[in-house]
């Protein structure tokens, strides 16, 4: 894992005192509300609908130990004990006074963690492969790119104020888990011909314009990723518009332009700057990859897991839902579902971290990731040690073997805490879920993605989700929105919609229409609801929502 350089530490601490001093200027009315916005979202500080929300940036989603206790603290400490991991792979503490933020910002600094970059029209939080490292299906790990993205693109002179907000996505799988596709940059570690290489694609986004992004380049040589990185961006910041920020995302401006014209653009400038990379990027990256090195695997033998499947059901009903593939057979990667049927998704309190933190250490080699869906990662746990870390998990309600099915659902904060949202997210989560357990379908209905947001911004990745859900505003009333067939994996789609909104109250209804309509339509017990979306298409399932009449409301 990544350790701070001393040129890092240096720059974390001088930005931290620098914004105390903007604060305290805010504070005796130095500086009006107007001047102090651009100051505090520079350092992730939004103002929300009732407090200040302090985003934390995750990069590439990893987590030392002493990093997610740190976190507790903070909870504890200056918040109202829990933290909001996000679909960026990030946190948010929804309830800091302005007066305490520079405090957390050092005690931040204090674990080689900051909130530079997690707002404002600037190169966000870079995300990845939440298995990073570990997973067996990987070509390589993506973190030590996405490392020296982050450090290319931290305080980048000409990159802090494009058109719009602009992220960027890695895997190093043919498995897409880090949803590449549905960002402004989105790049793939490929191999080719014994080389390894990037798969770049550009102009994906959801929000109002949902968009899939396009291959810019089939195969582009890792020598080539930073000037490459760079002239992709500097041309959206050239062409990008900034007359209407609904219309400024690097999408918006790849559909005007055409693919072929912005790839055309962005080659003419990659040939233009890249003699000015001299190789002192390929050098940082190899000192980079160096701290990613494996852990210091420790063999057991797998007899007391295997005999714990056998008489445990519990364990194995965990084991069968939470559990992936690990690049050893002797180790196994573990999600934390932190998404109990009726709790908030992505919720995790100071108690649950520093237990999550304390399980790192004793069985996971002292590493975590956040996920894009709202879940905490034991990357690295051998088979020997899972029923014990599960035995600790179930005495914490953390046991919950949901993973990848109804209730792992991903939900914006929605009304209850953004100034944006023009509806609740949370609520419509916590029902589905519930509801769903209380009918005892949840393992019949099999592996299942609801997301669900709070407004048209798309935070909750609704235009991915196989069901999506979207709440809006009609004149004062909340109305939702049902999207279906959207899919953020390698074979991504943006969901189709259904027809007419439900009022709150209709929701979970139309979810369990539309999903009983599934249990009888499917192939088998085999046949997932994408697939059967996909062989069946939309209508029998507007049928179910609407009647027979589907066809001429939708």
């Amino acid at each position: 894992m990544y350790n701070y350089s001393d040129f890092d530490e240096a720059f974390v601490r001088a930005r931290a005192a620098q914004f105390r001093a903007q604060v305290e200027r805010r504070l005796d009315g130095s500086l009006t509300e107007d001047e102090f916005r651009p100051l505090r979202l520079m350092n992730g500080l939004y103002l929300q609908l009732h407090a200040y929300m302090l985003r934390v940036a995750i990069p590439y989603g990893t987590l030392r130990a002493d990093q997610m206790r740190q976190l507790a603290m903070i909870a504890e400490r200056w918040d109202k004990g829990y933290g909001h991991f996000t679909t960026r792979q990030n946190i948010q503490f929804n309830w800091p006074k302005l007066t305490d933020v520079p405090d957390i910002i050092d005690a931040l600094a204090d674990v080689q963690m900051h909130a530079i970059q997690t707002s404002g029209n600037c190169i966000r939080n870079v995300t990845a492969d939440h298995f990073a490292g570990a997973a067996a299906d990987e070509v390589a790990d993506p973190r030590p790119v996405a490392e020296l993205i982050r450090q290319w693109s931290s305080d980048h002179a000409e990159f802090q104020f494009l058109p719009r907000k602009f992220k960027i996505a890695i895997t190093g799988a043919a498995a897409d888990r880090a949803v590449i596709r549905a960002h402004d940059i989105g790049l793939q570690i490929v191999r080719q011909g014994g080389e390894i290489g990037f798969r770049v694609l550009v102009g994906g986004g959801l929000g109002r314009t949902p968009m899939l992004g396009q291959v810019i380049r089939d195969f582009l040589p890792q020598a080539d990723l930073l000037p490459y990185l760079e002239a992709v961006v500097s041309t959206y910041n050239l062409l990008g518009r900034r007359d209407n920020k609904y219309k400024a995302r690097i999408k918006i401006t790849v559909f005007e332009n055409g693919i072929e014209a912005f790839r055309a653009a962005t080659e003419e400038e990659f040939a233009r700057i890249r003699p000015q990379f001299t190789g002192v990027d390929q050098a940082l990256l190899a000192g980079i990859e160096a701290q990613f090195a494996p852990p210091a695997f420790v063999a057991k033998p797998v007899d007391f897991y295997e005999k714990s499947l056998a008489v445990d059901p519990l364990f194995a009903a965990w084991a069968g839902q939470n559990l992936t593939a690990h690049k050893r057979a002797d180790h196994a990667i573990v999600t934390i579902s932190i998404k109990a049927h009726g709790q908030t998704p992505g919720d995790a309190s100071a108690d649950q971290m520093r237990l999550m933190a304390d399980l790192a250490e004793r069985y996971g080699y002292g590493e975590l990731r956040i996920s894009h869906e709202q879940n905490v990662i034991l990357p690295h746990v051998a088979r020997a040690d899972l029923p014990a870390v599960h035995a600790e998990l179930l005495r914490a309600g953390l046991a919950t073997a949901n993973v990848g099915l109804l209730s792992d659902i991903i939900a914006c904060p929605g009304m209850d805490y953004c100034a944006l949202a023009t509806a609740r997210s949370i609520p419509v989560a916590q029902e589905l879920a519930t509801h769903f357990q209380a009918l005892g379908l949840e393992q019949e209905i099999g592996a299942l993605k609801i997301k669900i947001s709070g407004c048209i911004n798309a935070c909750g990745h609704h235009h991915v989700g196989h069901i999506g859900i979207l709440g809006l505003d009609r004149a004062g009333v909340e109305n939702y929105q049902i999207t279906l067939g959207g899919d953020g994996s390698e074979t991504a789609a943006i969901g189709e919609r259904a027809g007419p909104g439900f009022a709150y109250d209709e929701v979970v209804p139309a979810i369990e229409r539309i999903l009983r309509a599934y249990l009888d339509l499917r192939a088998d017990r085999q046949e997932t609801f994408l697939q059967a979306y996909r062989r069946l298409g939309a209508q029998p399932f507007k049928t179910a929502l609407y009647g027979e009449g589907a066809r001429d409301a939708a």
